[in-house]
């Protein structure tokens, strides 16, 4: 794919590759758990007890956002 001048592995091809080979490596419920986890664990971060969400803006919580991620990636990779 994209070779620098140098004819080594561009950053853009490394991420590729180690994405590829990790999925193949881990089914959907890995991705599921880590993406709650994740999105636990920034929207335990807040100091407002509300999830990262400063509340009634109509953003999504840091939680609901790395959930909605992980099922995306779960779907994405049965999709593969």
């Amino acid at each position: 794919m994209a070779r620098n001048d140098d004819n080594k592995m561009s950053r853009e091809e490394a991420g590729r590759m180690g994405g590829e080979t990790t999925s193949k490596n881990h089914d959907k419920d890995f991705y599921q758990e880590i993406g709650q986890k994740g999105g636990e664990a920034r929207g335990n971060n807040g100091n407002n007890g509300n999830g990262g969400n400063s509340g009634g803006d109509g953003k999504m919580s840091r939680e609901e956002a790395g959930r909605k991620g992980g099922e995306a990636r779960a779907r994405q990779r049965d999709r593969d």
